[in-house]
């Protein structure tokens, strides 16, 4: 357990420790870290781990004795008649015997046929399993934050857009309204600024009602240790330095997939092997010290208290030479269950590398995406501002400036979910590849 919780460590060391100085604001590591410490997942998968650390123990291996005391006593008391060689009879009325016994008992397995010592080795690499499913959990988890955290970042740029926009359709309308009091436009201005105004409203309250919610499911994953006041940091930095190649190298090396896969390879032919020591012999040895005691006050007994101590040793052999089959079929079922766990091995690497193909040129195509999208609130904003101009100077409609306010919103909200795509797209990649752990995000 020591050695896994030196690799969370690391991982708090590789996310960053500490919280920003602004309580406020809560960045991805922060929440990463929280989540290290307190997602009930991962509390559940460590626990898995010492559990695991328990069975490996030398305490649950069979290579130690066993050791049994037996203690017991007993009163007996009963009428008797009796003749003696001289002829006299006697009688013994209510005699009583009191019986005392204890021992103890030691039994230890010499040899099994190997059976013990492939369990044991079985076990420590069920350990080492319990390690690395505790990794995925930990992966999961950091991917299912990040998508979280990401979108409340998202969320959040999109209110500060709503809000921008219900400021200008105020404007807007107050500009209607000033233009209608002096006869330069008619009423259906003030209307058609009113409309928009209210449908702004209605995408701010949705947004804001949006953005609580999915504070709310980051708070979830997090375990809940995020005050109820918060900020997101919206900075995003790619790792453009990524190359396809080297990650595909190390996915084969580090996919956590893959390894629990080798893991149960290795499991299974220790349990194949340990099967096959039915095949063999049992040699034991055991060892007893008894004490025994008794008590006899009956007139017809020649002894009346007898004590006695025994110490015994001794060695045996079993051998099971046939058990109906049952050796047999255990042997071929596991080197069954071991070829197929080949076979899923050599299935998993197909699987693994056409899903870390498809998410890297995802990856790509959403950082192509992500660009273009900039590029178009360049055109959109100049778009905006040179309509605007003709719009104060009344040479657009209000129906023309609308649509030109309405594309620099829809500008901004697909460049909002365009960054995010990307990257979340960029975590994918990175857990594919069995880096999300060594990578500062």
């Amino acid at each position: 357990m020591k050695h896994f919780k030196i690799k969370v460590i690391v991982l708090f060391i590789i996310f960053g420790f500490g919280f920003s100085k602004s309580q406020n604001v809560v960045k991805s590591s922060e929440a990463i870290q929280l989540a290290l410490e307190h997602n009930y997942g991962i509390l559940i998968a460590n626990n898995n781990v010492e559990s695991a650390a328990n069975n490996k123990n030398i305490l649950n291996s069979g290579y130690l004795p066993t050791i049994t005391g037996i203690a017991g006593g007993n009163i007996d008391r009963q009428d008797a008649e009796g003749q003696l060689a001289n002829g006299d009879t006697r009688v013994a009325e209510g005699a009583e015997t009191r019986r005392y016994n204890a021992s103890i008992n030691l039994n230890y397995t010499l040899f099994d046929g190997l059976g013990r010592y492939y369990n044991y080795k079985r076990l420590k690499e069920e350990y080492n399993l319990s390690e690395l499913q505790a990794r995925e959990t930990i992966e999961n988890t950091i991917v299912q934050l990040l998508t979280v955290y990401y979108n409340v970042a998202r969320q959040s740029e999109n209110l500060r857009s709503f809000e921008e926009t219900i400021n200008i359709s105020r404007d807007r309308l107050t500009r209607s309204q000033y233009q209608f009091d002096y006869g330069q436009n008619t009423k259906l201005d003030v209307l058609n600024a009113e409309v928009d105004i209210n449908n702004d409203s209605i995408s701010v309250i949705n947004s804001r009602q949006n953005l609580i919610n999915l504070k709310r499911d980051l708070n979830l994953v997090t375990g809940n240790k995020i005050t109820n006041t918060f900020e997101i940091d919206t900075t995003v930095n790619f790792l453009i330095q990524l190359d396809k190649e080297n990650l595909l190298q190390k996915l084969y090396a580090n996919n956590v997939t893959l390894i629990q896969n080798e893991k149960n390879i290795a499991i299974n032919e220790f349990t194949l092997k340990a099967n096959k020591s039915g095949y063999l012999p049992t040699v034991g040895l055991t060892g007893t010290y008894g004490w025994n005691e008794s008590n006899n006050n009956s007139p017809l007994a020649f002894v009346l208290q007898n004590t006695s101590t025994n110490v015994a040793a001794g060695v045996n052999l079993t051998w099971n030479l046939f058990d109906g089959g049952g050796t047999i079929t255990r042997v071929k079922n596991a080197r069954i269950n071991l070829e197929n766990q080949k076979l899923q091995k050599e299935q998993l690497k197909i699987e693994i590398e056409r899903n870390f193909n498809n998410a890297w040129d995802d990856y790509k195509n959403k950082l192509r995406i992500y660009e273009v999208q900039e590029d178009n609130i360049k055109t959109a904003k100049n778009n905006f501002d040179r309509t605007e101009e003709k719009f104060k100077l009344g040479q657009v409609t209000s129906i023309e400036f609308r649509q030109a306010q309405l594309n620099l919103l829809n500008a901004i909200l697909n460049r909002n979910q365009a960054k995010y795509d990307a990257k979340l797209a960029e975590v994918i990649v990175l857990q594919i590849s069995g880096e999300l752990l060594n990578t500062e995000l």
